[in-house]
């Protein structure tokens, strides 16, 4: 039976590496020390002054493609998951379109915060089922360090810079995407924030530069960790419970790449071996969507994940917002 199917996957991060001795030289009031014990971090890719979102999904773009043995011509649509997207308008996916050269492509963008990439399958995934389109090219890019406050140690260590991207089709040959599921919490959204840059804060004044309404916010840090761990762990059951399958006997786990704490209390309460978890976290650090986009495919190019294997996307992010994917690969 036909069903959603991954041709390819593909990924990319800057090659100029910010790494934790280096945050110490900035006179951040930290260590390597610090940073490790508490998320795991060790290093993360800062995109040059003039790199975009839509330069890094491009070449993250083009590998799945290249992967997929398809061309952007091919593609009939282009789904960008950012927060940080070139500008407001046009749309990130728009400008990826044009870099593309596939003008045939409708595009638009996707903003579920670290969450982007499952939800982004997401949709992907009904304008296939629907016939809509036969060819979708998923996209996850962040550039991150561009919506940091470097004063403030609780969250300039934590993000970096990338892009991953999937081709998506409907057929019997390919990797099977058995099923995704995806959550919201509207209410709770202010947890994780960046204020600034909407309708609330236009037009952006000295004032509002002033209050650092322009840059990430974590509001309390522990309880959006004890959240993250709930739903993260509510998503993999949801995903293994609806596919009639245990979670143990799942392969393999890509989460979003928040924390590895947050991996180690996850394996602990699933009774999971740490083992089953694909980190990428040390060192790319957190690239919200693009995280699991990345990890998800160097995972594939590196051997990790194979033929049959089932993998476990478990997302969580501002918004709220969370879910899962899971594929047979």
């Amino acid at each position: 039976m036909a069903s959603v199917r991954i041709l390819g996957t593909g990924s990319y991060v800057p090659p100029k590496i910010l790494s934790n001795h280096d945050l110490e030289k900035m006179g951040l009031d930290t260590s390597d020390e610090w940073i490790v014990q508490r998320t795991g971090v060790r290093e993360r890719r800062v995109a040059d002054p003039e790199v975009t979102t839509s330069d890094l999904a491009h070449k993250a773009s083009l590998k799945a493609l290249d992967m997929a043995h398809l061309t952007p011509q091919d593609v009939d649509l282009i789904l960008l998951a950012t927060i940080t997207p070139d500008t407001c308008c046009p749309s990130g996916a728009n400008w990826l379109q044009a870099k593309l050269d596939a003008p045939q492509a409708v595009t638009f963008d996707v903003t579920a915060a670290c969450s982007g990439f499952v939800f982004a399958l997401n949709v992907a995934e009904q304008y296939l089922k629907t016939g809509t389109a036969k060819t979708v090219l998923v996209a996850a890019s962040e550039v991150m360090t561009r919506t940091l406050d470097w004063t403030d140690r609780t969250t300039c260590i934590l993000w970096g810079d990338g892009a991953g991207a999937a081709v998506l089709r409907i057929g019997d040959e390919g990797h099977e995407i058995l099923s995704t599921h995806l959550h919201t919490d509207g209410f709770n959204g202010r947890d994780l924030l960046l204020p600034g840059g909407g309708s609330k804060t236009t037009p952006i004044s000295h004032e509002s530069v002033d209050k650092k309404l322009h840059t990430l916010n974590m509001i309390e840090a522990n309880a959006s960790f004890r959240v993250a761990v709930r739903h993260f762990i509510d998503s993999i059951n949801e995903a293994a419970e609806f596919n009639q399958v245990e979670v143990e006997d799942i392969d393999w786990f890509i989460p979003h790449q928040a924390n590895l704490r947050m991996f180690q209390s996850m394996a602990k309460i699933l009774k999971l071996p740490m083992e089953k978890f694909y980190v990428t976290l040390h060192k790319y650090g957190n690239i919200s969507s693009a995280s699991c986009a990345i990890a998800f495919d160097e995972a594939v190019r590196d051997g990790s994940i194979r033929e049959k294997d089932l993998v476990c996307l478990p997302v969580f992010g501002g918004g709220l917002t969370w879910g899962s994917a899971l594929v047979r690969w």
